[in-house]
């Protein structure tokens, strides 16, 4: 149950939080409280009433409450629905409408009674909508009320859409979608333009109606908004903070989701970290000192006994003896994630005093020249977040390969293709049998803007974009031999937010580490990417690991996590950073310019308007002079990345 998870309260915290290691088992938790509800009405003869959200965070919460309706025959027979929400416009058998979402992952599958469940409808004529929605609120107060209530928290902070600025005692009304919730939908729709703009919503004061508030919330991108919602004031611009006023509400997060909240972030605030079953080890020493030096705004070595006492850090001086020894700790620290040998140095070429180890493991550093696999969950991703070090890697003689995890071929306009079938056209290189097929795509386009959505035409973008990540590898120095592009079946199989992968997808990575055997691995630990790839590249990745634990390869390799055009690793957690001259970042650029397909309106882009290459520069330039302001050697650009041993990374329940 949750109630065993909720976590002592905190000064910080003005509402109850449950934190569980992994999504699975938080989803687990809730639908066990849900499940003894309904049992417990049942023996009582009366309906347990469900408020219903929907999003990828319920998920796996739906999926727990079916296996416990097929393993241990929980009955949905007595059980009423009311889903929080609908889009505006769309009918509800529209593939993404809440309606069909549900069927697909709940209704379809339990006993519950069509009758019983209740969706707010998207289709209904502006004229009927104020009559339906006060309708919808009536049922609500004729089924006697809401029982339990499952809540997500979108990136604005609101719960159903109670966008920024619903009032407290909001009803279930027509709202407009924010432009950052309908950016974070848009790859539903197949881009911003075809994503609705307004949504019917249960109010603030109907959510808060409910007996009992559970609301979810997994990984990092949710981690700051979660923060604010606990430990902020209440406000209407973050609508998740009313539940700090209700008797019965709980946030469920996940060790991602939680680790913005002060106990996780800075738990020296907190007081004395014995006290809360912590110890001052390297990595925790490294967080506090660079969170003291950037409040303080100074270089670590001259941080004094005066700046530690006034941040309440008295505890770290007792470890240290001094702030003049706690500095050296964490200056050495930092220091030591510097390198311009990435793969490690050359044995034979050393001189004295050169470090051949740091930051690499010693069972690794001695390898040379190594093998070196790096995982590109898209086409682009690995010249994007770590193109310097990629050519780093290749100048200073190791095997380098690149695997392209997925074709990428969802984020390329119709028009790539169609100035393509023009030049083949034009050109006059079309065979005689496929004359007539180009022209009438290339007149598809210029007559409609657009070109139909089947085959072949997924496997044409992907061929443009297997092409361009061909020419920016070879502006790295990878050959075409040492690319693999291994198209994982997951990504054409649902949907953006609905794919799923499968053994069919693992058996294919497992089968190139195995040929490979890499001493060094490089993948995205990117988690934040709005369409998921990333996340289940690494699950998959994590899964491939786990098949090959026993193989003897294993014993020399290391595994590195790079963050693309999302996210930046926090300095506290970064183990590698590779500076980059002037010249290296131009390379980078180049590199990424090669695809040419993701410039200007690269799909996903969230609230960043900026291109890729602008983000990528603006990011390590920002980590470079992070670096130079705590004390450090000055660089143009740093790329970072954080260590897992593999079999902890193999055995990650939050990923």
């Amino acid at each position: 149950m949750i109630a065993r998870h909720v976590l002592p309260a905190s000064r910080f915290e003005h509402a109850p939080v449950a934190a569980f290691a992994s999504s699975q088992d938080a989803s687990r938790s809730a639908a066990a409280e849900v499940a003894a509800l309904i049992r417990a009405r049942q023996r009582e003869g009366r309906p347990a009433v469900l408020g219903l959200a929907t999003g990828s965070t319920p998920v796996s919460f739906y999926a727990e409450l079916v296996r416990l309706h097929r393993e241990e025959q929980l009955s949905f027979a007595h059980v009423v629905t009311f889903n929080l929400d609908e889009y505006l416009s769309l009918p509800p058998e529209h593939p993404q409408s809440y309606h069909s979402y549900m069927r697909e992952h709940l209704f379809s599958h339990v006993d519950l009674p069509p009758a019983q469940a209740h969706l707010l409808d998207g289709s209904v004529p502006k004229a009927e909508i104020d009559a339906h929605c006060a309708a919808y609120e009536e049922a609500i107060r004729a089924a006697g009320g809401i029982d339990f209530q499952i809540l997500g928290i979108g990136r604005t902070g609101h719960i159903g859409f109670n966008e920024p600025g619903s009032p407290r005692r909001s009803a279930t009304r027509l709202v407009t979608l924010d432009p950052l919730t309908r950016r974070d939908a848009a790859g539903d729709f197949g881009g911003d333009e075809h994503t609705p703009h307004f949504a019917l919503t249960m109010g603030v004061r109907s959510i808060l109606s409910a007996r009992r508030l559970v609301l979810m919330a997994w990984g990092q991108h949710k981690a700051e908004i979660v923060r604010t919602a606990v430990e902020g004031e209440i406000s209407a611009q973050v609508t998740a903070s009313f539940l700090q006023e209700h008797d019965n509400a709980v946030y469920v997060l996940d060790e991602a989701a939680a680790g913005a909240l002060t106990r996780n972030r800075t738990p020296w605030q907190l007081g004395p970290l014995a006290e809360q079953g912590l110890a001052w080890d390297d990595r925790m020493t490294r967080r506090a000192i660079l969170w003291l030096a950037q409040r303080c705004e100074k270089s670590i070595l001259k941080l004094t006994d005066d700046d530690y006492n006034e941040a309440g850090l008295q505890d770290l001086l007792r470890v240290h003896g001094s702030a003049y020894d706690a500095n050296l700790a964490g200056f050495y620290q930092l220091q030591h994630t510097i390198t311009g040998w990435p793969g490690g140095r050359d044995p034979a070429r050393t001189r004295p005093g050169d470090a051949l180890v740091r930051p690499l493991r010693a069972a690794s550093a001695s390898v040379y020249p190594k093998r070196v696999l790096v995982l590109s969950p898209h086409p682009d991703d690995d010249v994007i977040a770590m193109g310097g070090t990629l050519c780093r890697l290749v100048d200073q003689g190791h095997e380098v390969h690149i695997a392209y995890e997925v074709s990428g071929d969802g984020a390329v306009p119709d028009e790539a293709v169609w100035r393509t079938l023009a030049f083949i056209r034009d050109a006059g290189l079309a065979g005689a049998g496929d004359k007539a097929v180009i022209e009438e795509l290339a007149r598809d386009y210029e007559r409609n803007g657009s070109l139909p959505d089947e085959a072949p035409l997924p496997a044409w973008k992907g061929l443009i974009r297997r092409q361009e990540a061909i020419a920016a590898a070879r502006v790295c120095g990878v050959p075409r031999e040492r690319l693999h592009f291994l198209d994982l079946p997951f990504y054409h199989s649902a949907t953006a937010r609905r794919r799923q992968y499968d053994a069919r997808d693992v058996t294919i990575l497992h089968g190139l580490l195995a040929r490979l055997q890499p001493h060094l691995i490089y993948a995205a630990g990117d988690l934040d990417d709005p369409h998921g790839t990333h996340r289940l590249c690494l699950r998959i990745l994590r899964d491939a690991l786990a098949q090959s634990a026993g193989e003897s390869w294993r014993q020399e390799s290391e595994l590195w996590l790079y963050r693309g055009a999302w996210a930046e690793w926090p300095l506290a957690e970064i183990d590698l950073a590779v500076p980059l001259s002037p010249q290296e970042v131009l390379r980078r650029r180049r590199a990424i310019f090669r695809h040419e397909t993701q410039r200007d309106q690269a799909v996903f882009l969230g609230s960043d308007q900026r291109e890729f290459w602008e983000r990528s520069e603006d990011r390590g330039r920002r980590l470079a002079q992070a670096y130079n302001a705590l004390g450090l050697a000055e660089y143009e650009a740093m790329e970072a990345f954080k260590r897992y041993t593999l079999p902890d990374f193999a055995g990650l329940a939050q990923l």
